[in-house]
């Protein structure tokens, strides 16, 4: 979750939905309530650590946060010198996912097919929306983590993506990360806890009221999102005085079959193997 977070276009959200742990993960988050409360003021440290599934959080977010500390500089590096190899591993990873999601809904009615269509030209509409600029207030980062965070644990929706939108993808990910600045770090991280206590509520509840509709969107949001990852592609960019916009991309096939292209497809087989070999390991654990 951690290395698909610091992707733009990825979703940490996707690989949690893929490995099963999504619902745990979201419950275990929305049980940071006032009864959570009570028990760790009363000194009642073991029924705190059982209320909240406290293990299970502490292997996710530990994960989580090693993997975005040492692959943040080594993911700078080679977005600089091998973006298609980068690109061509995740596209065949969310390609995958859109099956591995999408078949777990029970039940196709007219509800999921329409669910499906909204979530898929929601994320195409994200793609295109314009930056903003970057903005060090203490009051923008602590925004920018709430959404960020809302979007991290939505699969389709990449937490980096929205910082791009929001401007301080750069600041956040790459400058304040590789540095360990906590100024910038510390009000990013409490907005991300805020964000995700609160979206954790709204989203267990969609889930468990309406699971198949709730998938499906899910499954849109992550099929809406391969445009991005498409390793052979030019940005269209538009300057509106100050501010760039991405206003489309120019897709393309590789000009000729080198060994560039030939590592790049590897790499789309071995993202693909990747979900098939969580699914494999997700379903043994569940058995």
């Amino acid at each position: 979750m951690g290395a698909a977070n610091v992707i733009p276009g990825v979703s940490g959200g996707t690989i949690a939905l893929i490995t099963g742990i999504f619902e745990t993960l979201i419950n275990s988050i929305k049980s940071f309530d006032l009864t959570a409360v009570k028990l760790l003021f009363t000194g009642k440290f073991k029924a705190f650590a059982q209320h909240i599934n406290l293990g299970f959080l502490v292997a996710v977010f530990l994960g989580i946060g090693i993997s975005i500390i040492t692959l943040a500089k080594l993911l700078d590096y080679l977005f600089i010198n091998h973006p298609i190899y980068i690109w061509a591993f995740f596209f065949g990873l969310i390609l995958a996912s859109v099956y591995s999601v999408a078949k777990t809904i029970s039940k196709i009615s007219i509800s999921v097919l329409l669910t499906f269509i909204i979530g898929a030209a929601s994320a195409i509409l994200i793609t295109f929306l314009t930056p903003a600029t970057e903005n060090s207030e203490l009051w923008y980062l602590f925004m920018c983590g709430v959404i960020a965070a809302c979007s991290m644990i939505l699969p389709g929706l990449s937490g980096s993506f929205i910082l791009i939108l929001l401007g301080n993808y750069q600041l956040v990910m790459i400058e304040a990360v590789n540095k360990l600045d906590i100024k910038t770090l510390a009000p990013v991280a409490i907005g991300a806890g805020v964000g995700l206590l609160g979206f954790s509520h709204v989203l267990a509840w969609v889930f468990k009221k309406f699971k198949d509709q709730t998938i499906s969107l899910l499954s849109g949001f992550i099929l809406g999102s391969l445009p991005i990852l498409w390793p052979w592609k030019e940005e269209i960019i538009e300057v509106f005085g100050e501010k760039s916009k991405v206003v489309g991309y120019q897709w393309s096939l590789p000009s000729e079959f080198n060994q560039e292209v030939i590592f790049a497809i590897g790499l789309m087989i071995i993202g693909i193997i990747s979900i098939w070999f969580l699914e494999k390991v997700a379903t043994k654990k569940e058995s």
